[in-house]
């Protein structure tokens, strides 16, 4: 089998992000997503192929903005001030 069928046949078995996936890294997903931006920007690909790597880093840039949201919650907390303002500051563990 040659490299450019092995690519097709696992990129036609990576679908979009699915429960496994999700326990993916950031960095991860991240680096798979670069890549499949490349191959898409080269323009080599079939049209099956281009679709299901579209589908595919959608679905892997969706959970790269999770993964992002997800830290940044657990970087900042929302108060009030003695306005009664509400305000975003950084979170911290020790009180």
């Amino acid at each position: 089998m040659s490299a450019r069928s092995l690519a097709k046949s696992e990129r036609r078995k990576s679908s979009p992000v699915t429960e496994t996936n999700k326990q993916m890294s950031f960095e991860a997903a991240l680096g798979e997503l670069e890549k499949l931006v490349q191959e898409l920007e080269r323009g080599q690909l079939d049209l099956d192929d281009a679709i299901s790597a579209y589908e595919r880093g959608t679905a892997l840039k969706e959970l790269c903005r999770q993964k992002l949201a997800d830290a940044q919650m657990r970087v900042e907390k929302l108060s009030v001030n003695a306005a009664g303002e509400p305000r975003v500051e950084p979170f911290d563990p020790s009180r």
